[in-house]
């Protein structure tokens, strides 16, 4: 193993931070446009399967730091590719999602963009997987979660 890869990895770590600031805008902007998701949420019709807000905050916060790590440990594999650039991509999805549904009431332009951020993702996992199937593994909850948040979307929008 050659001076220059050994220390890239044990520099990396350094790396890391972009990533981490990354999820942490698209969580601060997030946050910010759910000023008033709470009550918005409350007088909304829910499906059956909807969760209580308050586990919105929790999941979210564990799925960027998974989300921040899997980018990052492609990086670290291969730098910056096509894999990073549709990591983006979802990220950006992930970010519109909120404004459109809590801040602006669009329901359907919400639905349509978070079944763009469903497919994002998978393609994003099965990229990731070539590179690292730990990155691939630590995104599979936040696909779940996505999914599960698609139907939720998707019964908000038919029963509002």
């Amino acid at each position: 193993m050659s001076t220059t890869l050994n220390f890239r990895r044990t520099s990396s770590w350094l790396g890391l931070v972009p990533f981490l600031a990354g999820v942490t805008a698209v969580a601060v902007v997030g946050g910010l446009a759910a000023g008033s998701a709470g009550q918005t949420y409350r007088t909304l019709e829910l499906p059956p399967f909807a969760p209580p807000s308050w586990l919105f905050g929790p999941v979210w916060t564990v799925l960027y730091v998974m989300i921040a790590v899997a980018g990052w440990l492609v990086w670290r594999e291969r730098g910056w590719d096509r894999s990073l650039t549709l990591w983006v991509v979802q990220l950006v999805l992930n970010l519109l999602w909120t404004p459109l549904f809590f801040t602006a009431d669009l329901y359907v332009a919400a639905l349509v963009d978070i079944l763009l951020l469903l497919v994002a993702v998978v393609a994003t996992i099965a990229l990731f997987r070539r590179t690292s199937t730990t990155a691939a593994w630590l995104l599979v909850p936040y696909v779940v979660w996505v999914a599960f948040a698609t139907a939720l979307t998707i019964g908000i929008v038919v029963l509002n």
